[in-house]
């Protein structure tokens, strides 16, 4: 059954708007009178996806099917499949318990072409923006083997793993980025409010200060007078790196470099690592070939070298090698997971192995956040009081010199 963008006028005089199933236009008018309401607009819900005249193309969707929106329709979908709905009814149930429009409609488009006699991979292909090709390529081999519940459920985990784990770093990185910026807001203000006004006292006295106490007066003098440049300096130069690395060779040069810093490297390593073989995993339990999921899975690498050397792995299995020694060979990827990767393929079990992990990856990835940001604070408390006690020595060294002038 088609679905209809409306438009309505309710007995209180309030435009509502939603989406109806109706077998047609004049069907879905009806449907709003029976309600009490006055149809001001009906139109087929393809008509707005923008461009082309279909619904190929619904970009403006993207910002309403986050991580968090997706993860919670494939657990719905899921669900409703498995307890023996037909796909069609499923969507439907699944959009009408949506309280976002933007998620409403995406569904009921996807429906629509569900209704067509699309499969549900071709359908979600028709919104490349809310599906990404992992997801899609999952369903496609679900639908092919005929366990459609069963993939979909995979996928419900698979989603809100990957969200809880975002989620658990994001919270983790956030507490550190706010007393930076504090700490930051804090001895600038002190440099250039309070250090001022008492260092006019020793300029009264017209006596020589201790090296300490005049850089600390240059010191905010500098940023009294060119806080203003400083802040356009770094503009500038952020938006200089940004269209720097927009050219692919200096990003993949800059991405390289990454991989090379102490600490940074190896927690960027650890988070693409996890990032691969928990995608790979879930392609290849689903039923995909591993060839095309190892493409698939190198495209949620964003580390240039590492999708690089994914690539490479992909056509040496092509070839006929095994998969942990050409991911081996780059000597970018944990030896952890490549000796498990490894064991699996030597038990047969390499399905069950890359889950596992896949995990394991996570785990690691998570306790080494952790263990940095339980270090960072009190590094960050030591570098404050470092910079609070020579402020303090600064300004109590001279008054000291004129207590010793005085007796």
């Amino acid at each position: 059954m088609p679905a209809f963008d409306y438009v309505g006028i309710d007995a209180r005089g309030k435009r509502q708007k939603g989406i109806i199933d109706a077998d047609s236009q004049r069907h879905a008018r009806q449907l709003l009178r029976d309600k009490g309401w006055v149809p001001a607009e009906v139109e087929p819900a393809r008509e707005k996806g923008g461009q082309g005249g279909g619904v190929a193309r619904l970009d403006f969707l993207r910002p309403g099917l986050g991580a968090q929106d997706l993860a919670l329709v494939t657990r719905q979908l899921a669900t409703l499949v498995q307890a023996g709905l037909t796909l069609d009814d499923a969507l439907r149930s699944v959009s009408q318990q949506s309280e976002k429009p933007s998620v409403q409609r995406l569904l009921t488009a996807v429906r629509a072409r569900v209704v067509e006699g699309y499969s549900l991979a071709q359908s979600l292909a028709e919104f490349p923006n809310a599906f990404p090709s992992l997801y899609r390529a999952t369903v496609a081999a679900g639908e092919r083997a005929g366990h459609l519940d069963l993939v979909l459920s995979r996928l419900a985990d698979y989603t809100e793993s990957r969200h809880e784990t975002r989620r658990k770093v994001q919270g983790a990185l956030i507490y550190p980025a706010i007393l930076t910026v504090l700490a930051l807001l804090i001895v600038v203000g002190m440099l250039t409010y309070v250090v001022p006004d008492i260092v006019k006292v020793f300029d009264n006295q017209g006596q020589e200060l201790p090296l300490i106490t005049r850089m600390l007066i240059a010191t905010s003098d500098f940023l009294r007078h060119s806080i203003g440049l400083i802040l356009l300096a770094l503009l500038a130069a952020g938006v200089v790196a940004w269209r720097l690395l927009q050219r692919p060779e200096i990003r993949y040069r800059w991405h390289r470099f990454i991989l090379r810093v102490p600490v940074i490297g190896r927690l960027t390593r650890d988070a693409q690592a996890s990032r691969f073989v928990s995608t790979l995993g879930i392609l290849t339990r689903s039923g995909v070939p591993l060839v095309d999921a190892l493409r698939i899975a190198g495209e949620v690498v964003d580390n240039l070298p590492m999708r690089e050397a994914v690539t490479q792995a992909a056509d040496r299995v092509t070839e006929g090698g095994r998969l942990a020694p050409a991911l081996e060979q780059s000597r970018l990827f944990p030896a952890m997971m490549v000796n498990m990767i490894a064991s699996g393929e030597t038990s047969g079990e390499l399905d069950d192995m890359l889950a596992r992990t896949g995990q394991m990856q996570e785990r690691a990835l998570t306790g080494s956040i952790a263990t940095l940001v339980g270090l960072f604070e009190p590094m960050m408390l030591l570098a404050m009081a470092g910079v609070v006690l020579l402020i303090v020595l600064a300004i109590m060294l001279p008054i000291v010199q004129m207590n010793n002038l005085v007796h």
